[in-house]
């Protein structure tokens, strides 16, 4: 009888283990900055940069299958990235399709980081719509969410009134605190590191990486793609493009 129930605990004692360790997995896989996405489904692939990547070889780059790249051009009301417009002419140059974003500051105004957005791309063409990259890494705490998407609306105002289109830039959290239900009706470019990325289907792209590697940049590099096909994608790009933007009026 005692031999029987060492067994039993035995077994219950390996079973809760196993359960403990496949959940620690779990919970760890989790927490990594990357999920592996079948191309077949998600063909279209792009990168985002700053002039944190350093120099960027884009002939290969192109060649590793890169689609398109968002640039950082600017942050706040006056900082503009030293490398936008080398990286701008470099990638235009191997032919991958180039967009740009701003790093939205929650304690500047939002119509003036427009205009600071606008001036720093202003005559480029560009074929992806310019992106706002609103986080809470990096700002302040202490700012309403009601003024922080306030801030947004002006600055959307700003781009927008220069025929832009315009795309938000955020991670999960930000996603639920300042575009669902406030902004429903912009286009959403999701930070996410589960699949699917949020619990709606309401996204254009999906950065899906903080960690991969790219032929042509040393380190690691955030790596997103399309929420759609290859055609669907060129559909897409042509209604961006369809309106030729204008400079702000000053």
């Amino acid at each position: 009888m005692n031999r029987a129930r060492h067994i039993a605990i035995g077994l219950i004692v390996i079973t809760a283990a196993a359960i403990f360790t496949v959940a620690v997995m779990r919970i760890c896989a989790t927490r990594r900055p990357h999920v592996e996405l079948e191309r077949d489904l998600f063909p279209v692939m792009g990168i985002d940069l700053s002039a944190h990547n350093g120099d960027v070889e884009f002939d290969k780059v192109a060649e590793a299958g890169v689609s398109f790249v968002f640039l950082k051009a600017s942050e706040g009301t006056t900082f503009r990235d030293p490398k936008f417009k080398e990286n701008y002419e470099a990638a235009r140059k191997a032919g991958i399709r180039t967009g740009a974003y701003h790093f939205f500051r929650f304690d500047g105004d939002g119509y003036d980081q427009g205009r600071n957005f606008l001036d720093a791309v202003d005559s480029l063409d560009l074929d992806l719509p310019l992106a706002i990259d609103i986080e809470e890494w990096g700002n302040p705490e202490n700012c309403s969410t009601d003024k922080v998407v306030e801030s947004i609306r002006g600055m959307i105002f700003a781009l927008e009134g220069c025929r832009h289109k315009v795309i938000l830039y955020t991670n999960k959290r930000g996603y639920e605190r300042f575009v669902r239900g406030r902004l429903d009706e912009m286009p959403v470019w999701v930070c996410s590191f589960t699949n699917p990325p949020i619990t709606t289907d309401n996204w254009t792209l999906w950065q899906h990486s903080h960690e991969s590697h790219i032929d042509g940049i040393k380190g690691k590099v955030d790596l997103n793609t399309f929420n759609g096909d290859s055609l669907s994608w060129e559909t897409w790009l042509d209604a961006v493009n369809n309106e030729r933007p204008t400079r702000l009026m000053q």
